[in-house]
């Protein structure tokens, strides 16, 4: 008998209908020589510190640096502590059996550096000695598991991406078991979190946020000037200097005005040619669903996983824009297939040949860009029929001709003032034909020559304010996240520098979303804006090297490297483990900056502790009760004396210059609610002379 042994049962079911595994047994499917069976995602993980007799968070216990580490059941939460998961126990039981029983097991986990790690700490578990080969498919279509199953793949073969997985998940073991035990130490109350990606991806969005709320907005005006094409249209021309003073600007627009003609300086022409857009791998279409839909990088993960079981698209956690020459063999017929979708009717030209610019077997590593199946993609609710067109209309772009324009720049001086006018006309719409996009395109720039004198038909003066950066969004960290904080829109440099990127593909999202279950930071509509918890974290941190983008990029790279199988695992494990001794030492030395002064008054929560001072926040020092007031509320510090006011009559004074997400000022009473969580009251004019508060 062989074992198949897939990453989830939905997957198991599809496997053992094509092998003809048709009876159900508890926790497997059996029949025609095949026993197929399945995990649920990691059923077997790395023993927590109390599993090397390490209890509490003590600091003569640091740092924790296992000799081997040691696997366990993956464990639930009870209100005993963890307990290995009883599904999770009896299913190991199972598949220990089939796998003893077992001639040879074919692991059908999925194709990636996470799926060969579920198998491989499942096997070592275990003990077990069985051989194994390796079904790796890009897609769970019936023809791709039957060729998948015909041309099994040595099990040895992959024994570097495992290396690799390993690595990352005992690395990720000792920085974040480490750091959170050793900062959670130094504070001396709560439990704060760090991690080897966690928290540089928290320090982008922090700094960001500090960026764009310490931005001085400042006044800028700029000169306008209009000619006439000669059709009976208006050509606008800009000034090229912008001035931050309004009366030299309004001196020069009178000048501009009384002119009454300008002289062009200088014409230039030329053909612009837009390469078709790369298919997408999976961070690429998390930021353009969130950006255009408002999807989080996490539901679009989910939905593409869907879709996926669902036999409509490819292997969705790839990190490659790219396919091999084989499967660009087969884009001719799924790019017909999309083209009698009701969505695309009229959009795929059958009698082209799809251009070559995504086809780059080079660059293709454990699976090739996302393409559609060819399945007809019936009965898909809103959400999941969005991401699915979205792979198909890419496709449609990515194989379409190349987007060729006509483009002008004309200058033009008045008065002593340089303008300057663009303009493009499309002549090729090619891919930008396929969301219509040529239709917004279109300013006609006449034949102008230099010398030529053209008539003032108007002119204007416009006062505009500068901007700070915007807020990240979950698009923009996914970019940054991906070519580690350097900010770059060309696709091609993007690609290059995606080794150096935090994270991968199938795990940025849900990086992100442990931001927002430990409380580190909050959706505000796209935005996404750090809570106190998470700028008083980033406020001892962002000197460190925890904090390090570029460090932590520097270690993905290196993963990439072990399961390419240019450097050794335990060159990177000693690596970690110098690291972990020295950011350990570095944590546990901030409890300076977690030194506590007591406040003088009593919790209102718990009426038995007392508040103490720390530096960004003020906690209970009722380990029971343990409630925190953080300093900074909407852009302010609340002073000792208004945090005094708070705790004692529940509410502080009217307090002045607060400032909301979207840059407003304001001013509110700070005040606690039934849970004493801290809420802004307005109180109504006529009661707000009883106030007297901080100075603007």
């Amino acid at each position: 008998m062989k074992t198949i042994i897939a990453e989830k049962p939905s997957v198991a079911r599809e496997i053992a209908r094509i092998v003809g595994a048709t009876k159900r047994e508890e926790g497997y499917f059996e029949g025609g020589g095949y026993a197929v069976t399945w995990a649920f995602g990691h059923l077997v993980q790395l023993a927590m510190p109390d599993g090397y007799g390490i209890r509490g968070f003590v600091r003569d216990n640091l740092p924790v640096i296992p000799g081997t580490f040691t696997l366990i059941p993956r464990q639930e939460k009870t209100e005993k502590g963890y307990k290995p998961d009883s599904g999770v126990v009896s299913q190991i039981k199972i598949i220990a059996r089939l796998f003893k029983e077992s001639e040879q097991i074919i692991v059908a986990t999925d194709a990636g550096r996470e799926g060969e790690l579920i198998f491989r700490y499942l096997y070592h578990y275990i003990g077990c000695t069985t051989p194994f080969v390796r079904l790796w498919i890009s897609s769970l279509t019936d023809k791709a598991i039957r060729e998948g199953l015909r041309n099994l793949e040595a099990g040895d073969k992959y024994d570097n991406l495992y290396l690799a997985a390993k690595a990352r998940s005992e690395s990720d073991w000792l920085v974040g078991i480490n750091g959170t035990q050793a900062l959670s130490i130094a504070a001396g109350h709560g439990t704060y979190s760090v991690g080897r990606v966690q928290t540089p991806t928290l320090a982008m969005v922090c700094a960001r946020y500090w960026e764009n709320r310490r931005f001085t907005v400042e006044p800028f005006w700029q000169l306008h000037i209009a000619a006439d094409n000669g059709n009976g249209e208006v050509v606008k021309f800009s000034s090229s200097e912008k001035w931050k003073e309004k009366e030299p600007a309004t001196t020069l627009y009178n000048k501009v005005k009384e002119a009454g003609f300008f002289i062009v300086t200088k014409a230039e022409r030329k053909e612009k040619t837009e390469d078709t857009p790369l298919l997408y791998d999976l961070t690429t279409l998390q930021k353009e669903a969130n950006a255009k839909y408002g999807f989080t990088a996490e539901q679009t993960l989910e939905i593409a996983q869907k879709l996926y079981e669902k036999k409509l698209i490819t292997y969705p956690r790839t990190g490659s824009r790219y396919i091999p020459e084989d499967v660009f063999v087969e884009i001719p017929k799924l790019l017909a297939f999309i083209g009698n979708l009701p969505e695309w009717k009229g959009k795929v030209n059958p009698k082209a040949m799809p251009t070559r610019r995504s086809v780059d077997g080079g660059k293709v590593t454990d699976h090739h860009a996302l393409l559609v199946t060819g399945e007809k993609p019936l009965f898909l609710s809103k959400e999941d029929n969005i991401i699915y067109q979205m792979i198909a209309g890419r496709m449609i772009e990515a194989f379409s001709e190349k987007c060729v324009k006509d483009t002008a720049t004309v200058t033009a001086e008045c008065a002593g003032v340089e303008f300057v006018a663009k303009g493009s006309i499309i002549r090729q719409a090619g891919w930008r034909a396929v969301y219509g996009e040529e239709e917004k395109e279109g300013t006609t720039i006449p034949g102008w020559q230099e010398g030529d004198t053209l008539t003032l038909k108007a002119a204007s003066i416009t006062e505009g304010k500068t901007k700070p950066k915007p807020l990240h969004t979950e698009a923009t960290l996914l970019s940054a996240m991906e070519t580690a904080g350097k900010e770059i829109e060309d696709d091609v440099l993007r690609q290059a520098l995606k080794d150096c990127g935090i994270g991968t593909p199938a795990t940025r999202a849900a990086i992100i979303e442990t931001l927002f279950k430990r409380g580190y930071m909050e959706r505000c509509k796209k935005s996404l804006v750090p809570t106190e918890k998470g700028l008083a974290l980033y406020s001892v941190v962002k000197t460190m090297r925890i904090a390090d983008v570029a460090m932590t990029g520097e270690w993905e790279k290196e993963l990439a490297r072990i399961e390419r199988g240019e450097l050794p695992a335990d060159t990177f494990r000693k690596e970690i483990e110098a690291y972990t001794k020295e950011i350990t030492s570095e944590l546990l030395s901030c409890d300076k900056l977690f030194a506590r002064r007591d406040s003088g008054c009593k919790c209102p929560k718990c009426g038995t502790g007392s508040m103490q001072f720390y530096g960004k926040v003020v906690r209970c020092d009722n380990a029971e009760c343990g409630l925190p007031v953080f300093r900074l509320k909407a852009n302010c510090t609340l002073t000792d004396e208004e945090i005094k006011d708070l705790l004692t009559d529940g509410h502080t004074k009217l307090l002045k210059g607060f400032k909301s997400k979207q840059g407003k000022s304001f001013d509110a009473v700070v005040a606690f609610d039934g849970d004493y969580n801290t809420v802004f009251v307005f109180p109504e004019r006529k009661t707000t002379k009883k106030f007297s508060g901080r100075k603007k």
